[in-house]
């Protein structure tokens, strides 16, 4: 999760999409996650729980009109051929 979050701080979208499970990598376009991570001003991560296959996490930024926000997820992950993948999450 770390690595997803400093990855969208650093607009690494080809990172991003090579950790995304290949079963949910379709639903991600890889200009829309360039546009967001650039767009906004990635400020902490915050991980709040996590399970052997979840994180519950706030990640804070200020958005284009630099506007404190707070995105809260919880993020679905599967282990697969010794490395982590991010699945899905629920906002």
């Amino acid at each position: 999760m770390r690595s997803r979050y400093s990855a969208f701080a650093t607009g690494a979208a080809d990172y991003l999409l090579a950790t995304t499970h290949r079963s949910t990598r379709k639903q991600h376009d890889k200009a829309a996650i360039l546009d967001w991570s650039q767009t906004n001003q990635w400020i902490k991560l915050e991980v709040l729980h996590t399970t052997e296959t979840t994180v519950t996490f706030q990640a804070y930024y200020l958005d284009a009109h630099l506007k404190a926000q707070i995105h809260r997820e919880k993020s679905r992950f599967i282990f697969e051929n010794g490395q982590w993948f991010y699945v899905d999450g629920t906002y």
